[in-house]
């Protein structure tokens, strides 16, 4: 799994093609979710504290599995290409290996980098997102990836507003 998640921040297409079509790796895709979402908990833990560190992870599982659907919906509905074919599953594993590069977040922990290497995760992150999401839906444009990313991130940003709003999240 290490492996697979190095290869996944070096950007190798080949990667996501792997994990693409191994029905077997949902659950490495889950756990490098995890293990990002809890690099970037560890760096905030000195001012959002141990719950920061749970709410966290839980709120990173939740916006892989929103953020997936709706890629997958747009992607295979709104914006297919000639050639796509997915299924649900296959889109999880490709964005949850795109998840890999997040791990630098842990640096976070030096208060002085907190901010740089946050900023780095995240594009880091959306690039692998596109090449997975290109990947995985067999487009022969990077063009298109990148907006289905982008209105998928969109989407899944109002999704998230509403569901913590109706969860009483919202602070107000």
């Amino acid at each position: 799994m290490f492996g697979r998640m190095l290869r996944a921040a070096r950007l190798e297409p080949g990667l996501y093609e792997e994990v693409e079509h191994d029905a077997g790796a949902t659950p490495q895709a889950l756990a490098v979710v995890v293990i990002s979402s809890v690099a970037a908990g560890v760096a905030s833990i000195t001012g959002a504290g141990a719950g920061g560190l749970v709410i966290g992870a839980a709120g990173a599982l939740v916006t892989w599995l929103i953020w997936s659907f709706v890629t997958f919906f747009l992607g295979t509905r709104v914006l297919p290409g000639p050639h796509t074919e997915a299924s649900y599953g296959q889109l999880l594993r490709t964005i949850g290996f795109s998840s890999s590069p997040g791990v630098i977040r842990v640096l976070g922990l030096v208060p002085a980098l907190f901010a740089v290497v946050n900023v780095v995760a995240s594009i880091w992150m959306l690039v692998a997102m596109v090449i997975a999401v290109r990947q995985a839906l067999d487009y022969t444009s990077t063009w298109r990836a990148v907006a289905v990313v982008g209105i998928g991130w969109a989407i899944q940003l109002v999704l998230l507003i509403v569901l913590a709003s109706v969860a009483g999240l919202g602070g107000g």
